[in-house]
Order: C-alpha cells, then structure tokens, then sequence
C-alpha cells in the first residue's frame, strides 16, 4: 500500500464539472455539454493514470481523516475497485453524449439539473469503488442515493414523484434501518471497517457468537438493496420513469452496479470465504440469488412495457454476480466480478435502444415494436447483439463470464447451481428474443407505414459503441479477465 493523492483527483473531476454545468445553464447549452463530456474525458484519463500502479501490484491510498482508531475517511485503489471505476468512466462518457441527442431531441426542461446531478452520481460512483473501508463506501453509497433521487424524479409528473418517492424508500430506508445497524455491529465485533483481502471479521469458531455474525450479514445482504435481491428489488422497476439515459445509469453505470460491488465487498473484503462457509453465509446468499434469478426472469416474461422488462432483466441478471461471488472460489469470483463490467456494457446498450425507439417512435410497449427492424436498422441491429450477450452467447462477453460462473457452479454445488444459470439464460432468451423476433419477423401494422421514423445520430453512435463493445470482450476478454481473476485472495 503507497500514500497517494492519486485516488483523489478522479472524484474531484466530476464535483468541478458539476459547478461548472451549474455555471453555464440553460442559456449556454453548447457550454454546459461540453463540461459534461470534458468532465468524463478527464476523469477517464486520471483513472488509466493509476492503472499502471494498480496493475504492478500496488494500491494507491490516501487516509482523509481519522475520526477513531479503525474508523476513517479514507481511498483505495485496488484492483476490483480499478475494473469498477474504469468501466464506469467509460460508460459515462457514452452516456453523456447519448444524453445530449436525447433531451435536445424531446426538448426536456431543467436540463442543467439533469446533466450536472449525473455529474454528481457519477463522483459518487468512483468514491464506491475507491473506498478503503465500510465508512466510506457507505458516506458515497448514501451520497449516489441523493444525487440519482432528482433523476428519477427528473419529469416532475405524479407518476414520476412517485417513482422517486418509492426509490428514495427502499435505498435511504435500507441504509438507515439496515446498513447503519450492521456497520455499527461490525466496529462493535472487530474494532475496524478497513476492507481486507479475505475479510478481518472471525469465523464461527471465534469471541464473536455465530448468530450474530450471520445476523449482520442479513443486514448487509439486504441493507445494499442496489444489488435488487427479492424483495428489495420493486424500486428498480418504479425507477423507470425516469428519462432513458438515467436509466441506463441505474442499470448499467453506476447504481445497480454500486449495490452488487459493495455486497462483494462485504463478501470478500468483510467476512471472506472462510467466515462465510463457517457461518452458512454462503449457503443462504445462494439460495436468495438463485430465487432472484428465476423469478426476475418470469417477472420480466410477463411484461409488456419495453422499459419495465429490461428493468426485471436486470434484477434477474444482478444476482448472477451475487451467485457467482457466494461460490467463494476462483471461477465462481471471477465469473461474478467480469459480469459486472460484461452485463453493464450489454445493458446500457439495451436502454440507450429503447430511449432511441422511444424518440423516433414514442413507443414504449413491446406489443407497437413489429417490423421495427426495417425502420430502425441500426438501433434493433445493437439491440440484438446485446440480448445475445445477456443469454450468454458465444463470442459475447456475456458467454465469458457465464462461462466462468458455470465452472464455478459446477466446482462448488454441481448439477443443481448450473441449472439455475442455464434456466435463467433460457428465461432471458425468451424474454429478449421474443422483441427481436417481433422487430425482424412481425409486418409493420399499416397505420405505422405512414410516419416518419428517423434514428438520431447523437443517439445511434453511442449505442453501436456500446454493443461492438460487447462483441469486443467476447473475443478479447483476457484484460478485464486479469483483473476480475485477481480479486480472491
């Protein structure tokens, strides 16, 4: 470990841009975009700035202040954290210029609040996957919370405050009742929150009574209710009333994401592998993602809103990461952490699709998408090879870390844990192929004939990036593999 201001400065970036968004406003538009995609370019750049380090073995740090001896504000870059951010940075970027083509495309109101709080969450973000200990990452968790909360609420409608409403619940809920409760219970038993390859708190056979440390990881498990494990996951779904480009954020960039890479943390970094399997921990954490994939699955079969559905993928594909990590062994880890950057480079390009389809068309429901694929070749091209990489396809990043989760599957618990996976990417394939199959195969109804459909190019460029990007890892997937690989000890 080095001292080092090097984790500071890429939460600096998107806090200044921000302001600086703030300060060109409504009236400077072209201004106020360009700080938003200079703030992701910069912060790209400063974080492939410690990547080297990170690689070679070290962890950059920096301690901010020191409130008790174990507690502390305090960054670290390691290299789970590094394949997090690094993912997120780049996203952001794509996001931002998708953004752009999409609220000058519908002509939204209150576009410096939009770009500057996806600044916001975006600091947040990177402060999640810097931190050096539970304090911390939870002071950044709660603060991702706050700054998304205006997104999802962004349109101002009732259905939209709603929305918001029900979002701030469930995660600001969660952290006050459950996560404060097992931070507290964690310090109490250990005397420290800094995160520690293999965890610092004892196994069963240890001063601290078994139920109590299966008991905080409840707390935990439940408490990051970002990761959408049943029954915390109804917010993510009410979230979609959001625009498009915030929807991609929670599912892909930076909040979903958060949950899951915090829960891993707690997994890996908290208890570790051997607390876990001493305490059972294991075994309820795969028997919650387990039902979590199935049933998110034919949650999202038996929707017909575009959005929706995508939403309930997502709650079912969160807990292939979550399964994965509760293996608690090398392919299982593995699978887990590469999914995280695999599955958000296949979603973002799911939402970006719809939020296209939805400014051509102003269709929203599956059922009004036959023969889209004639008028929208471009967009329906992206949304197909990413619905390939969420099933878990050959040649897509999907299948390389699905891959990955069934050695883990097969190591650790056999036939049974693989046929979880191999139903949940059957599930998918139905839930996605039937909107590819209505958009190539079904004639467009003769009353749509007649409009106008055009794709936007501010919009198309960001997501055919995003679904070559999943091509792209399938084939190549050897960095982020490296990296993923290296998170157990």
């Amino acid at each position: 470990m080095i001292p080092s201001f090097l984790p500071v400065l890429p939460l600096l970036v998107p806090a200044s841009g921000a302001l600086l968004i703030v300060c060109a406003g409504e009236r400077r538009a072209n201004l106020r975009e360009f700080w938003s995609v200079a703030s992701g370019l910069l912060m790209l750049f400063l974080v492939a700035g410690i990547a080297p380090a990170v690689l070679a073995g070290d962890t950059p740090s920096c301690e901010l202040c020191r409130i008790l001896p174990g507690l502390s504000l305090a960054l670290r870059v390691d290299r789970f954290g590094l394949l997090f951010a690094a993912g997120a940075s780049l996203l952001w970027i794509l996001t931002s210029f998708y953004s752009i083509g999409y609220m000058r495309a519908l002509e939204e109101h209150a576009q410096t609040r939009y770009f500057a709080c996806f600044a916001l969450a975006m600091g947040a973000t990177l402060g999640v996957a810097f931190s050096a200990n539970l304090f911390t990452l939870f002071l950044f968790y709660e603060g991702l919370t706050l700054s998304t909360y205006p997104l999802v609420g962004h349109k101002e409608t009732p259905e939209a405050r709603a929305g918001a409403r029900k979002y701030a619940i469930y995660l600001l809920g969660a952290a006050k009742l459950f996560l404060v409760a097992a931070i507290v219970l964690t310090y109490n038993e250990a005397r420290t929150l800094e995160f520690r390859p293999g965890g610092f708190l004892p196994g069963a056979g240890g001063s601290s009574p078994p139920g109590l440390l299966l008991a905080i990881f409840v707390l935990f498990l439940f408490g990051f209710a970002k990761n959408a494990v049943m029954p915390m996951h109804s917010w993510l779904p009410a979230a979609m009333v959001a625009p498009t480009p915030v929807s991609a954020l929670l599912h892909a960039v930076a909040v979903v994401k958060s949950g899951v890479f915090c829960t891993l943390r707690v997994f890996l970094f908290v208890f570790g592998p051997d607390t876990m399997r001493s305490l059972g921990a294991d075994r309820l954490a795969i028997a919650v993602a387990s039902a979590t994939i199935l049933l998110g699955a034919l949650l999202a079969l038996g929707t017909d809103n575009l959005k929706a559905r995508l939403a309930f993928s997502t709650v079912s594909q969160l807990s292939y990461i979550l399964l994965g990590a509760a293996l608690l062994n090398t392919s299982g880890v593995t699978g887990a952490v590469s999914h995280i950057t695999f599955h958000a480079v296949a979603k973002i390009t799911l939402f970006l699709c719809a939020g296209s389809i939805y400014v051509s068309t102003h269709k929203t429901e599956i059922r009004q998408l036959s023969g889209l694929a004639s008028r929208m070749p471009w967009t329906m091209a992206a949304f197909t090879l990413a619905s390939l990489s969420i099933v878990g396809i050959p040649l897509t990043g999907g299948f390389v870390s699905k891959w990955h989760l069934a050695l883990g599957a097969l190591d650790r618990g056999g036939l049974p844990l693989l046929s979880v996976l191999l139903l949940g990417s059957i599930l998918a394939a139905g839930y996605l192929g039937s909107i590819v199959y209505k958009a190539y195969f079904e004639k467009c109804p003769p009353q749509d004939r007649a409009e106008e459909v055009r794709e936007i190019p501010w919009m198309v460029v960001p997501l055919t990036i995003t679904a070559a990007a999943s091509l792209v890892l399938g084939i190549f997937p050897g960095p982020v593999l490296a990296l993923a690989g290296r998170v157990l000890p």
